[in-house]
């Protein structure tokens, strides 16, 4: 008798009810965590609270029209974009540094990987807590040891920028690591070749390492762009209500909660929020189409 092409046989059907058992759960987490609030949230957008928190208020397009005059918002997207300029970069090349030094056969190798990752899984309020006090302007450790009367976190010109520096010190641990795994897939072979051509190690970072650990930097770089974007809460923490650079230090996801939870004003904070998502899929897409002239998949 001959065998139907497409007819499964029975490892197979097995192979693929335990494959889809397996991601049933993460897939069924991915919709009703993720998938299922963006769509609640542009549907909540085109609504205002009504009183007491019920009966919403269909109101349309009126509070987009109202989100692009509002100069809170715009002023809260420079700061979220001021950031994640500052944040993104300088944590990447950072890291890059690092990994590129920890790669390498290194008395105590393994001791400072874990060093560089705990503030990873330090909790976001003991972060805060330490750093508003190294950043005090009266008795802050920074302030002391450098001589300096500086107000790191209540100067409005230099408050984000501060926090920004709290946000690279948090994550250069995490890109560290991946940049690591990325080049431990590098072969030898190529940094043996370039010492015997002359390449210094300079030479050798910028054109041999950065190029094929490309797809690891696009990977890193992507990911945190986004969740640069996304701060909020660094800026919950360490600044305060009365503090005179809330304004300047107020990011879009900060907007969306003060007017979403504490003026309720979930509608008119949803629209804040699909500002942010437009805003990040436009800065997603333009990484897409830039990384085919840098990046080199092998």
């Amino acid at each position: 008798m001959l065998v139907e092409k497409n007819k499964k046989t029975p490892r197979e059907k097995s192979e693929t009810l335990w494959g889809w058992s397996f991601i049933a759960p993460t897939m069924l987490g991915l919709g009703i965590l993720n998938i299922f609030p963006i769509f609640q949230t542009i549907y909540q957008s085109f609504f205002k609270t009504g009183d007491f928190g019920k009966g919403n208020i269909f109101v349309g397009l009126n509070n987009y029209k109202k989100v692009f005059g509002d100069v809170e918002v715009w002023q809260s997207l420079w700061n979220t974009i001021k950031y994640a300029v500052v944040e993104v970069p300088i944590s990447i090349v950072i890291a890059l540094l690092l990994a590129v030094l920890l790669n390498k056969k290194l008395k105590g190798r393994s001791f400072f990987r874990t060093v560089f990752f705990l503030p990873m899984v330090a909790a976001p309020a003991a972060i805060a807590m330490v750093w508003k006090w190294l950043y005090n302007s009266n008795f802050g450790l920074i302030n002391n040891i450098f001589h300096i009367k500086v107000n790191w976190i209540s100067d409005p010109n230099i408050a984000i920028y501060s926090i920004a520096v709290i946000g690279i010190w948090s994550v250069i641990g995490y890109n560290m690591v991946l940049l690591l795994a990325g080049l431990q897939e590098v072969p030898r072979d190529y940094y043996e070749a370039a010492s015997l051509d002359g390449a210094n190690s300079w030479q050798q970072l910028l054109h041999i390492t950065v190029p094929l650990i490309s797809p690891t930097i696009f990977f890193v770089l992507i990911t945190r762009i986004i969740a640069a974007m996304q701060v909020f809460d660094v800026i919950y923490m360490i600044i305060d209500y009365n503090n005179p650079a809330l304004k300047k230090t107020e990011s879009l996801v900060y907007l969306f909660y003060k007017y979403s939870f504490e003026q309720s004003k979930k509608g008119y904070g949803a629209t804040v929020i699909v500002v942010l998502l437009v805003v990040i899929m436009i800065l997603t897409v333009i990484q897409l189409i830039g990384q085919k002239k840098w990046v080199h998949y092998n």
